[in-house]
């Protein structure tokens, strides 16, 4: 039989990887497919990832590796879905394309709700499904309502344990068993990739960029603006070096916008294009801090290699973020509840939050109300001791039913009767007077019969 696995980004095969090394998918005596797709806007400009460098010896743990964009090449990965009629053709057509006449052992997905691993998850019927976390995201709840056909095959859970303090809300209507993956593994899998060279910038504070503006949340200017503030503050602080690593999705509009910036602001920017991942350049570099606004590396590099971090523009993104469904609330939630803000000083303020495993509860209980209705009351509980905070809206608390809604506006009452309103009504005025003519006389008459001829006034 053949074991198959499902990643899109260089992050998630390093966590399969962890799994692997791990034995959480038991010894390699069967045949392990990997399927890899680039989800970015436009593929066609970005390398996939697995083929970069580093992604040489993830590779050697498959036996095949085959390319989801080629299979369904010129569609795009992440909006094509195939109509319930063709499904069972493309299913038999899949698993010819992928050897799996033996059948399938376990299958293994991230990111299970969307395409393509939802797709994949309803062509590859009749096995298990085991789900793993790219980052940040298994402590939000599930995003959207997954087939009866996925869902209830899904058993468990694989995660890095980056927030250790809290349980993770994805799956749990599925009641799935969640499972940490060693913090040991993970390092040890990031030493066996190429070392990050970073001669001359040891110790050099890091800017970790994301891709905010193509998510939507910020415009362009905002997040170049944003990357701006994160090295004029890192400059307060006496830094003459800064790296700036941008997110491996982002195209790079904000790199010479922001190489010019460091050079009036008297800053060498130094941008490593090595196709590695930010956990390689800690291990190799110990920056003296990482900066970055919620970005799943700031946790990597705090908790697995003991970096200094701090978060810049949270309270924009937590005020911008859209929908209250958004999948990045939870993780930018945790950032700025959990990390240092950076100062535009140079320093840092720690926040002071309490509660966090509670707030992310309560948060995650009015993002997915319906999912997660056995936690009302403890997200009743939460806001009757904290409030609202910057972490609720308040639309949203009226609309899950923990916030009451503002009192209606009372009903307009009617103007006051004039004189014209009496004069077009035919009333009359205190004394009996008429307004316009007395009742039924000329003033009242129409002008023209319903025959529409001139109606002639009696002299």
């Amino acid at each position: 039989m053949t074991s198959v696995f499902y990643a899109s980004t260089l992050f998630g095969a390093m966590t399969l990887a962890t799994a692997l090394d791990a034995g959480a998918f038991g010894d390699h005596d069967e045949r392990r497919v990997l399927i890899v797709s680039n989800t970015v806007p436009i593929p066609e400009i970005t390398p996939s990832f697995d083929r970069l460098p580093a992604a040489a010896g993830l590779r050697e743990r498959f036996d095949d590796v085959v390319d989801w964009n080629a299979l369904v090449a010129p569609l795009h990965p992440s909006r094509w879905r195939p109509r319930a009629a063709e499904a069972p053709m493309l299913a038999r057509l899949f698993a010819q394309r992928l050897g799996l006449a033996g059948g399938v052992r376990e299958l293994v997905l991230e990111s299970v709700a969307v395409a393509p691993a939802r797709t994949i998850g309803s062509l590859l019927q009749g096995c298990p499904i085991t789900v793993y976390s790219d980052g940040l995201m298994s402590y939000g709840p599930t995003r959207d309502n997954l087939p009866a056909g996925i869902g209830r095959r899904t058993s468990r859970l694989l995660y890095l344990d980056l927030v250790p303090t809290i349980a993770p809300l994805l799956l749990r209507e599925y009641d799935v068993a969640t499972v940490a993956l060693p913090d040991t593994g993970f390092r040890r899998v990031v030493a066996s990739l190429p070392a990050a060279d970073a001669a001359g910038a040891r110790g050099a504070p890091v800017v970790l960029g994301q891709y905010l503006s193509q998510l939507g949340i910020l415009e362009p200017r905002e997040e170049l603006e944003l990357h701006e503030r994160m090295l004029d503050a890192l400059a307060a602080r006496g830094a003459d070096r800064v790296v700036f690593r941008p997110h491996p999705a982002a195209r790079r509009v904000h790199v010479l916008p922001l190489q010019r910036h460091a050079q009036r602001r008297g800053v060498e920017l130094v941008v490593p294009d090595d196709g590695l991942p930010a956990e390689s350049w800690f291990a190799a570099a110990g920056p003296s801090l990482v900066v970055s606004c919620f970005s799943t590396a700031l946790f990597t590099a705090s908790r697995f290699y003991g970096c200094e971090v701090a978060t810049m523009g949270t309270d924009t993104v937590l005020e911008r973020v859209a929908p209250f469904e958004n999948s990045n609330r939870i993780p930018v939630t945790l950032a700025d509840a959990l990390l240092p803000r950076l100062d535009a000083d140079g320093g840092t303020t720690r926040p002071d939050v309490p509660d966090v495993t509670e707030l992310v509860r309560a948060v995650g209980y009015c993002m997915q109300a319906d999912r997660l209705a056995d936690l009302r009351d403890a997200a009743a509980a939460y806001l009757g001791r904290h409030g609202r905070e910057r972490y609720f809206k308040r639309k949203r608390l009226e609309a899950v039913g923990l916030l009451a809604p503002p009192p209606a506006a009372p009903a307009p009452t009617a103007p006051p009767v004039g004189k014209g309103l009496l004069a077009r009504a035919g009333g009359r005025r205190p004394g009996g007077r008429a307004a316009a003519g007395r009742a039924g006389g000329p003033g009242d008459r129409p002008v023209t019969r319903e025959d529409g001829r001139p109606n002639r006034r009696r002299t």
